[in-house]
């Protein structure tokens, strides 16, 4: 199939290119976001209604997996419900992924601040994953704070979908529930990081560490999740607040 790219969990999406990693910019290095299109995809064509559909259905599966985490598995059945923090982070940022290679602010705008605010149900239901969870919030802190200034927060390259302007980016109403996400996300994961962590094959228990290595491993894992917890969404906070103070808002209201 020509020019077509198998993206993250095994779907096939029209021209949306992975990006080359001479391509990758200093700020995806920070978050982990990959380099966007250079062109947003023209609105109601056939290939961002192939975007639309892909994002809808990886989120879709998401729900689907994290409600079968709270039923009984039945033989025979395809999915799986999740049983970590981790696996969530994974298969979401996929999906932040995809919309940012998308390079279409129509599409990132609505679909970032749905997997937000997904974020503040699931993050409970789970021990706490450290570093996959930090990981995602990162890219979403990225995002946001890049889609509000419309370029690039650390590098200050022009995003797509933005040469007429920021008009393209968030509305006033798309900030005030993004303001509101970030603060209760911001709240939340001082409670969830406060409790025991995810076990995985390098815990420090199964280590075989001696106890003073351990103790300072921990000491140093603790101070490096506190600085983690932090920084949660501390770009968009500062945007948001300089736009909100201003009583600034661009585009349409999203849905």
């Amino acid at each position: 199939m020509d020019n077509n790219t198998n993206e993250p969990g095994g779907f096939i999406i029209p021209s949306l290119p992975s990006p080359a990693p001479s391509n990758t910019s200093t700020s995806s290095t920070a978050s982990n976001l990959p380099h966007p299109r250079a062109h947003a995809l023209r609105a109601g064509s056939a290939k961002e209604e192939a975007a639309r559909r892909y994002v809808e259905g990886r989120l879709l599966h998401v729900s689907r997996r994290y409600t079968k985490k709270f039923q009984p598995h039945q033989e025979g059945e395809e999915v799986h419900g999740y049983v970590s923090m981790s696996e969530v982070a994974k298969d979401l940022g996929e999906v932040v992924d995809v919309l940012w290679l998308s390079g279409t602010p129509s599409l990132q705008v609505p679909y970032l601040l749905n997997i937000a605010l997904s974020i503040t149900t699931y993050l409970s239901a789970f021990p706490p994953s450290p570093a996959a969870t930090f990981k995602l919030l990162r890219k979403l802190d990225h995002a946001f704070s890049s889609l509000l200034k419309g370029e690039d927060s650390v590098t200050g390259e022009l995003l797509p979908g933005f040469e007429g302007g920021r008009k393209a980016g968030m509305s006033k109403t798309d900030m005030v529930r993004c303001k509101s996400l970030v603060e209760s996300t911001r709240v939340l994961i001082v409670d969830v990081m406060s409790k025991d962590p995810e076990l995985g094959n390098g815990d420090l228990e199964e280590s075989g560490a001696d106890t003073d290595s351990m103790s300072m491993d921990v000491d140093d894992e603790d101070e490096r999740h506190e600085m983690e917890v932090a920084r949660v969404y501390e770009r968009t906070i500062v945007e948001l607040g300089g736009l909100l103070d201003s009583g600034t808002g661009f585009g349409a209201t999203s849905g």
